[in-house]
């Protein structure tokens, strides 16, 4: 049974699902967009390119990355930070679609962060295997803006906890079109996503791709 099909086939859950105080999954949100917002994708990869970044401890990240928006999220040996140029071209980063901004507006306000403006999008391709350890979204100078999550593509399981790492974490599958938004006192909780699993989407193939919208300055 492909990915697709059974996603067509499972119930579907609430248009709104509380996972914290100020963590809301927003189900099916991105779907009505999702021709718009892969064709635009494509358009941002090729200028640029997805790449597995550096770790500061040197290991090579599973996920494959890029950017777009003023600033953009890179890793290397010399840390984590938000840089307006690509390192890999050393031209700044392509242009956030209004879409985008648009999208993440909307999913912020549904979920009760409204006046959201991100400055940010780090675009994260996931094959099976690739995985996100549980971190921190703490790079960003102004932690009182919300981050929302748009997953399109393969189905995750998204892992989110607490403010401390041994927090017990909740498992959450995340499908295509799916929207997380979290902020106010869930703004630092831990999360990640387990090892993606093998299976084939209708119009993303063997990838989930997913679009993380912040307030980098």
């Amino acid at each position: 049974m492909t990915a697709d099909l059974f996603d067509a086939l499972r119930s579907p859950g609430p248009a709104r699902e509380p996972l914290a105080p100020g963590a809301m999954l927003l189900r099916g949100f991105a779907r009505p967009d999702e021709a718009e917002l892969i064709a635009a994708i494509e358009t941002i990869i090729q200028r640029a390119p997805f790449r597995r970044m550096i770790t500061p401890g040197g290991h090579q990240m599973s996920v494959a990355m890029t950017n777009c928006g003023p600033f953009g999220w890179v890793t290397d040996r010399s840390g984590y930070r938000y840089d307006a140029v690509d390192p890999e071209s050393g031209a700044r980063w392509p242009a956030m679609p209004p879409l985008f901004r648009e999208l993440a507006d909307k999913a912020a306000t549904e979920a009760g962060f409204a006046g959201f403006a991100p400055d940010a999008c780090l675009i994260n391709r996931y094959e099976p295997g690739a995985k996100m350890s549980l971190h921190q979204d703490r790079d960003e100078r102004d932690i009182g803006a919300p981050i929302v999550s748009v997953s399109l593509g393969l189905p995750a399981t998204f892992l989110f906890g607490g403010l401390k790492r041994t927090d017990k974490t909740q498992r959450h599958r995340l499908v295509h079109g799916d929207v997380v938004v979290w902020g106010g006192p869930a703004r630092l909780a831990f999360h990640g996503v387990a090892p993606l699993a093998e299976g084939e989407h209708a119009l993303l193939g063997r990838r989930r791709i997913n679009l993380t919208f912040r307030r980098a300055r």
